[in-house]
């Protein structure tokens, strides 16, 4: 097993701390994924949210086969980034009064971790693909682009359902 690395001293280490805070962040995503899909009202997003949550479990099993074939020890790094996006998503979501408009704003803040997840597995894919390690490159090259599937579909739903519904709160839209 790889001890707890404490000092960063070439670019492997820092695949591997940055890999580490990885499961954390996608364990938290996935309990507030759950909640979400329960809170959205939109039929569409709750589906998209759905697909994302699939995602996130996926992401989470290769991570523990990433962690075992790198022998890396998990314990002791937090991500602190993924709680600090959860905690803004559910005062934001406390705050909202109207289903719409909370659909927009959870549709909102689950892209800006859906960002955040693109470029830390970009920079994953990026490391490994420098250390030449193909097997974790394709592993966080395809985690990148389940991040990039989501963005497109979480920008096509704000662009032509949820933001236009969330204008004109308790209007009816065809």
């Amino acid at each position: 097993m790889k001890e707890n690395i404490a000092i960063i001293n070439n670019l492997h280490h820092l695949m591997d701390y940055d890999a580490r805070k990885f499961i954390t962040a996608e364990t938290v995503l996935k309990n507030s994924l759950h909640n979400w899909i329960n809170t959205a009202g939109s039929l569409k997003l709750k589906t998209v949210l759905q697909k994302y949550f699939d995602y996130v479990q996926q992401h989470i099993q290769k991570m523990e086969e990433f962690y075992k074939e790198e022998a890396i020890v998990t314990a002791g790094l937090t991500n602190r980034v993924m709680p600090a996006f959860i905690a803004d998503a559910e005062e934001k979501l406390e705050n909202c009064t109207d289903p719409t408009v909370k659909d927009a704003c959870l549709l909102a803040c689950v892209q800006a971790i859906n960002h955040y997840k693109i470029s830390a597995y970009g920079t994953a894919a990026a490391f490994a693909n420098a250390l030449e390690l193909e097997k974790h490159a394709v592993f966080f090259r395809e985690a990148a682009v389940n991040e990039k599937q989501i963005d497109d579909r979480l920008s096509q739903l704000a662009e032509h359902e949820i933001n236009t519904s969330a204008k004109m709160p308790g209007v009816l839209h065809q």
